[in-house]
């Protein structure tokens, strides 16, 4: 069992080590400095126990020094929900240039030297540079993210100022945290595509660590979307998975017949989090029940069209007005579009023939009486409601359901 590294230490040394995974989990860069540096002191000390835990369990390698901690993750592949929010394509391609360009600056450069070397990168790379607005923000915005890493720091001026043509920067670069910022394989990949089916490759037991990367990573796995062979495993495993999930990183699973949600109680690991109070995820919490009544397919997925959508976003929007922004909702095809690519980040819906699946996972946000109303005239205590009977696919049936699904029956 690849959690046997914690029994080899008391109760609260692994809960110290559980608590420096999860940090590491949300922050695989944790410097000095930086958000949470007050952990590093402690991710210090247990760094034995956690890099055999991360090996063990993820068969992720982690690097563990006094000023930083570096957990190497496996690559999204080409997951269009994952990445850095602040950064668009073009400013991906800036940030990678960024990167090749002060492998050879030094310690110290000036913005607008570093400017230079990046485009001359990207001339070398092949991709257009213009001096338009919108590019300058790219790699404005780019650099800005290389200082949040603690990667760069402005010594004099600051990056935000490489608009204005007169603006000038001295900035520090920490070459330590450089040399940890890749972690695909880039000398041995031949192209983008191979480096993003390289940084995917499975941990060194294969389908074990797979699986276990996408239960932690995501917040719902959905057998259909895995091999044969990794669903049989995970089919086979999921009991014991739970547990490991939970005593390792203090995760919470919910296992049925059509996949495995992986929720944090605390949610600490949630980096989307679902219902929340923007306008957009309200409407999509009110909207499921709506789009989840037509008929689903054999798999359990649930067909919406566009127009469907927009339906249920335009009744929403004009029979509660002074509930939303009324900024998020001028728009409504805006609003549909935000709305769907938000239930598309959460694993509830997905894209397939020019329309929209809603994920059987989404009748977990049915709604539900709390109680049974007492009856006029009535002396006897309320008894317990009784679980609704949802219509189509659940991925959450009943408790009963649930252990006839995990002894290998079927619901």
């Amino acid at each position: 069992m690849s959690a046997e590294v914690l029994d080899r230490l008391g109760e609260i040394d692994q809960a110290d080590v559980v608590r420096c995974a999860r940090v590491l989990l949300r922050r695989p860069l944790l410097r000095a400095g930086g958000p949470e540096a007050e952990l590093l002191p402690l991710v210090y000390r247990h760094r034995a126990t956690l890099i055999e835990l991360f090996a063990g369990v993820l068969g992720y390698r982690l690097v563990v020094e006094r000023r930083f901690a570096r957990l190497y993750k496996a690559g999204p592949g080409a997951d269009p929900t994952r990445g850095e929010p602040t950064l668009t394509p073009r400013g991906y391609a800036y940030l990678a240039l960024a990167l090749a360009a002060l492998t050879t600056v030094g310690q110290q450069t000036l913005l607008s030297r570093l400017v230079t070397d990046i485009r001359s990168a990207a001339t070398q790379a092949g991709i257009e540079v213009t001096d338009d607005l919108g590019d300058l923000r790219a790699i404005a915005a780019a650099l800005r993210h290389l200082v949040s890493l603690g990667v760069l720091t402005e010594t004099e001026g600051t990056v935000t100022g490489l608009s204005d043509s007169s603006a000038e920067a001295l900035l520090t670069i920490d070459t330590s945290l450089l040399g940890q910022l890749v972690t695909g394989p880039i000398g041995s990949a031949r192209s983008a595509t191979e480096l993003v089916a390289l940084a995917t490759r499975p941990g060194p037991r294969g389908v074990e660590h797979m699986v276990r990367r996408r239960l932690v990573e995501h917040p719902v796995t959905h057998y259909a979307d895995l091999t044969e062979e990794e669903a049989a495993w995970l089919r086979r495993r999921a009991r014991s998975e739970s547990r490991l999930l939970e005593r390792c990183f203090g995760l919470a699973t919910e296992s049925r017949l059509e996949g495995i949600a992986v929720t944090d109680p605390e949610d600490y690991l949630t980096d989307l989090a679902f219902p929340g109070q923007s306008t957009v995820s309200r409407i999509a919490l009110l909207a499921l029940p709506e789009l989840l009544t037509a008929p689903p397919r054999e798999d359990g997925w649930v067909p919406v069209g566009i127009e469907r959508v927009t339906e249920v976003c335009t009744e929403l929007v004009d029979s509660y007005p002074a509930a939303w922004s009324k900024q998020v909702v001028t728009s409504v095809p805006r609003l549909v579009d935000d709305l769907l690519h938000l239930l598309l980040a959460l694993g509830l819906a997905r894209q397939a023939d020019g329309g929209w699946l809603i994920s059987p996972a989404a009748h977990r946000w049915q709604p539900a009486p709390d109680a049974t109303p007492r009856q006029p005239g009535g002396d006897t205590e309320d008894e317990p409601a009784q679980e609704p009977l949802l219509p189509g696919w659940s991925l959450f049936d009943s408790d009963k359901d649930a252990e006839k699904d995990a002894d290998g029956g079927t619901s």
